[in-house]
């Protein structure tokens, strides 16, 4: 730091970090000469990288107090992590930015003395307004970001160029105001804190050029998109249905269809005994619920390796008994005189919501990544 040591701290920059470990150090020197005459600090949220990230941090922060390493055991996902930095700084105002080098860290003045002179609640770097661009971002990737802006209209009450960056500085009263309300799901936590204001935001853009990665590899994936899908959902109902649930029941709706489709195959081409052949289906769809949540509804606590093994039977247990419940459920229902279509939902519905809560604490509780 250039700053004396008695300076204020004035500005806490947040790096949410996943295998960032060859980004570390160039990035907090491009930071410093962009900083030159702040007074800052920086924490970087890493959710246990395997490569090392957060001991390379944490050796920095040795020598250097103004670095601090957040480590993350068991979570994953930008939001959360972004919220956790947040919270665990006091400084007046706070900036998330990655450590890949695709944000222009040399905008970070600019934006900081907009937000204090202007009197704003957030500043955000912006892609896609004035001298900003793309760079080389590739054309499927700027399609999608393009598509992501759209679908946020849905919940923004607000009209801003790119509400999908994930680079902004706002102010520490605004973030104490929506916080509680913010669902840290997915990986745009700048569409999170927008969407979950009560009042309208005091925003502006600064614009940058998007720029080449140096190192690793981009995390945008299809379950990105899912996970984006999930916020949404999320704010749309105001939090009324956890976002998760909506995502298990489509595993189930999916679960349905290999139900149906393996069972006209067992019945009509291999020609099995009714019976054998329902019990059998019923294992496999219960099989392929499980893969689709594991990679979907349950990202961020995915189980792998033996823990695969332990999960799928404590699924198969949960969903057994959440299929007597069904049935129990819908066999009451059309006995006291309610059409069967309404009694096979009814019985559905309590199925779903059994297999979801039960799953969801003993398939997918929350664990060391070791467990």
């Amino acid at each position: 730091m250039t700053t004396p040591d008695f300076a204020e701290l004035e500005l806490a920059v947040i790096v949410p970090t996943f295998n960032e470990r060859d980004n570390v150090v160039p990035f907090l020197e491009a930071l410093s000469r962009a900083l030159s005459g702040i007074r800052y600090e920086t924490i970087f949220v890493d959710d246990d990288s395997p490569d090392g990230t957060a001991e390379v941090v944490a050796a920095i922060a040795l020598r250097n107090p103004d670095v601090r390493c957040l480590k993350r055991i068991g979570r994953r996902g930008l939001s959360s992590a972004c919220l956790e930095g947040m919270l665990a700084s006091s400084a007046p105002y706070v900036a998330v930015i990655d450590a890949d080098m695709q944000h222009d860290e040399r905008i970070l003045p600019a934006m900081l003395s907009r937000l204090k002179d202007e009197k704003l609640d957030l500043v955000v770097g912006t892609r896609n307004s004035g001298d900003g661009g793309k760079g080389d971002m590739a054309h499927w990737r700027a399609r999608l970001s393009e598509t992501g802006r759209r679908l946020s209209a849905v919940v923004l009450h607000i009209d801003f160029s790119d509400p999908m960056s994930g680079f902004f500085v706002l102010d520490r009263q605004f973030l104490d105001e929506v916080v509680h309300s913010a669902s840290g799901v997915g990986f745009k936590i700048l569409l999170d804190l927008v969407a979950s204001a009560r009042r309208p935001v005091r925003i502006a853009e600064v614009p940058y050029t998007f720029r080449k990665r140096v190192h690793g590899e981009s995390k945008l994936d299809i379950l990105v998109g899912a996970e984006y899908l999930q916020l949404l959902i999320d704010k749309i109902t105001g939090g009324v249905v956890p976002p998760g649930f909506l995502f298990f029941s489509l595993a189930g709706a999916t679960g349905y269809l290999i139900f149906v489709a393996t069972l006209f195959l067992f019945l009509h081409v291999f020609h099995m005994e009714f019976v054998a052949a329902q019990w059998l289906t019923t294992w496999i769809a219960m099989t392929a619920n499980f893969f689709l949540n594991n990679s979907f509804t349950y990202r961020g606590r995915r189980l792998r390796g033996k823990a695969i093994i332990t999960g799928l039977l404590s699924f198969w247990l949960a969903c057994m008994i959440g299929v007597l419940a069904n049935v129990r459920v819908a066999e009451f229902a059309r006995d006291n005189g309610l059409p069967w279509y309404v009694a096979g939902g009814l019985g559905l519905t309590v199925g779903a919501v059994w297999n979801y809560g039960v799953t969801s604490i003993v398939t997918w509780r929350r664990t060391r990544r070791g467990a």
